[in-house]
């Protein structure tokens, strides 16, 4: 016992002895790594074959191990070398799939230190020189076991040579030597090497009995853990026995020793599920104001977007089993949550979740490549917001073809002039609007259409009757139809036009049904009547004919200019790429030219 300069005793034996206890500390993945085949939980099928093949003395040559990382493939492969070379404890015993644990066999397989027990890592060791030396020792005989085990891990990491030069060796191999491969990645093992072994599929182990696994180890620990933050350990764990361990340390340090939920989630930056649920109700609903405020604050918890966007895919995943198959899918959720979920489940339509769905999976990935993930993520939600104010594909045909006169639906909350929103389904369930009456008469060749709007349909004038036709393109342009606008453009041609009558001469390229979709547009945006009469003559040029018959004359009136003469003769070979004016002409719809602004010809 020596003090300190600080006054304190200082026990030398004992910063020994704590610090040899310190470095034995090991990690529960490697602590709890099964030792037995009665304790590796969730490959009950391979177990069951590998005993009926030992209790039988079907042995094959050749084991192939395939699974998700952490599932137990070399644990496995060890249990296997161990089975095979036990001798029991008195030194009598045969292959079984209960070994004693005790023969030194088993001893030094578990300590990783057995002479005939080969482990080789195949992500360090690809070459042909390396599967040389193992075809070079497999004619010895084993030095102290009953059989020569080779144990490749990441199998599939061998080169193509290295594949080849086992080929025979792993065919027809002496009695005395078995080969067990290991690897992640079976589709990149060559078929010729699948075929020579006896192939076992380890599955992802389910999260109810990953959870009564981390239970267990939790109680051997005297650690206390709660059932919820087990369950998010679980599902961070995906199916892999091993990273639930490791996220089970981590969480037993994180928490000092106690494992909760609160910590759990800020551990792994998870989003709160019952938030979660608050969010898709939001998102479904079209509530962008209050979807964005939960989004912003999860993002300023911690939790990262594309968890979020993660968890919102979950989310519809797990409505719409609710919707289906309301009890299994209740199955292990708290009460709560199940009952707001199957609410939510009731109001909302298939087709409303199949679309969330496609959204969030491709907003998923753009999240995750974004530059800025909380920019992405709430242009994904904003875009499945409006979306969920889109008909239904029966809606849309009914409003195309003209026998459904229902207003068209209220922008999401947080929409200039919108109103608030419910969830789609709750919207369009039991709401057939009464359809409007088509009137068709016959007038001087001409088909007018004087179309009566239903009496719901009358609302305030929220724009004043276009002053001419390019102006009432433009309100279509305003309006967000760029289609109808670009038809009426485009494919168009004009015979009259009086505030509230309009009368045209659509070409070949113009919709069917465009005279009814303008009309019923223009009712709904200026309050009034309007009569669209279809016209078989002729009339004036389109508008974009006109756009272009004036660009023409503008580049011919360019060319003429002496400026623009002179710079072409001085460069040789120079073109005329664009003329712009600042005040485009009535006849052209200001802003839809692609053109910039500049006054008379700008040529500078």
């Amino acid at each position: 016992m020596e003090p300190d300069t600080t006054g304190r005793t200082a026990d030398k034996d004992g910063e020994s002895r704590m610090s040899t206890k310190e470095a034995a500390y090991r990690v529960l993945a490697r602590k709890y790594r099964p030792q037995s085949f009665d304790t590796l939980i969730g490959q009950e099928a391979m177990v069951k074959t590998l005993a009926n093949a030992i209790a039988s003395g079907r042995i094959a040559h050749a084991f192939l191990l395939t699974g998700v990382r952490g599932v137990g493939k070399t644990t496995t492969a060890r249990l296997i070398a161990r089975a095979l070379n036990c001798v029991g404890a008195d030194g009598t015993g045969g292959p079984t799939t209960s070994p004693c644990g005790v023969c030194d066999p088993c001893v030094a397989i578990a300590e990783s230190r057995h002479v005939d027990v080969i482990e080789m890592d195949a992500a360090s060791h690809t070459g042909v020189d390396n599967i040389r030396e193992i075809i070079d020792s497999v004619a010895f005989a084993p030095a102290a076991a009953r059989f020569k085990v080779y144990i490749i891990d990441e199998v599939h990491m061998l080169s193509k040579g290295a594949f080849n030069a086992l080929l025979k060796t792993l065919e027809e191999p002496p009695e005395h030597v078995k080969f067990i491969f290991a690897t992640t990645e079976i589709r990149k093992v060559p078929v010729t090497i699948l075929s020579r072994c006896q192939r076992f599929d380890l599955r992802r182990v389910d999260a109810d009995m990953l959870v009564a696994h981390l239970t267990r180890i939790a109680g051997e620990e005297k650690v206390e853990a709660g059932e919820a933050a087990l369950r998010l350990i679980a599902r961070a764990a995906e199916g892999s026995v091993r990273d639930a361990l490791s996220l089970l340390d981590q969480a037993i340090a994180h928490g000092g020793g106690t494992v909760e939920e609160a910590s759990v989630r800020d551990m792994l930056g998870l989003a709160d599920r019952g938030r979660i649920l608050d969010l898709a109700r939001a998102v479904l609903a079209g509530k962008v104001e209050d979807m964005l405020a939960l989004l912003r604050e999860q993002y300023d918890l911690g939790v990262d977007p594309a968890v979020v966007i993660g968890d919102l895919l979950e989310t519809v995943h797990w409505l719409t089993r609710l919707k289906l198959v309301p009890e299994s899918a209740a199955e292990g959720v708290p009460g709560d949550q199940a009952a707001r979920g199957r609410e939510m489940a009731e109001k909302l339509a298939m087709a409303d979740l199949t679309r969330a769905w496609q959204m969030l999976l491709k907003g998923l990935s753009e999240v995750r490549m974004a530059p800025s993930p909380i920019m992405a993520a709430e242009m994904v939600l904003i875009r499945l917001a409006y979306a969920a104010d889109l008909p239904s594909p029966a809606e849309a045909v009914r409003a195309l073809t003209g026998k459904d006169g229902a207003p068209p639906p209220a922008a999401p909350t947080g929409h200039p002039g919108g109103t608030t929103q419910e969830a789609p389904s709750t919207r369009v369930a039991g709401q057939e609007a009464k359809a409007a009456a088509p009137e068709a008469t016959m007038r001087s060749g001409n088909t007018v259409l004087a179309l009566r709007r239903d009496e719901a349909a009358t609302a305030s004038a929220a724009h004043p009757v276009p002053a001419d036709f390019a102006a009432l393109v433009r309100l279509f342009h305003a309006e967000r139809e760029p289609v109808l606008a670009t038809m009426l453009k485009d494919h168009v041609r004009l015979v009259d036009y009086r505030p509230g009558r309009l009368t045209i001469h659509p070409t070949e390229r113009a919709a069917p049904d465009l005279a009814h979709r303008v009309r019923t547009c223009l009712e709904r945006w200026t309050g009034r009547d309007w009569q669209i009469v279809l016209s078989s003559e002729v009339g004036e040029a389109s508008l974009r004919e006109k756009e272009l018959a004036h660009r023409a004359r503008l580049r011919e009136e360019a060319l003429a200019h002496p400026l623009v003469r002179a710079v072409m003769e001085r460069f040789p070979g120079a073109t005329l790429s664009d003329v712009r004016e600042r005040d485009e002409p009535a006849a052209c719809i200001p802003g839809e030219s692609g053109d910039e602004a500049t006054s008379e010809e700008d040529l500078s």
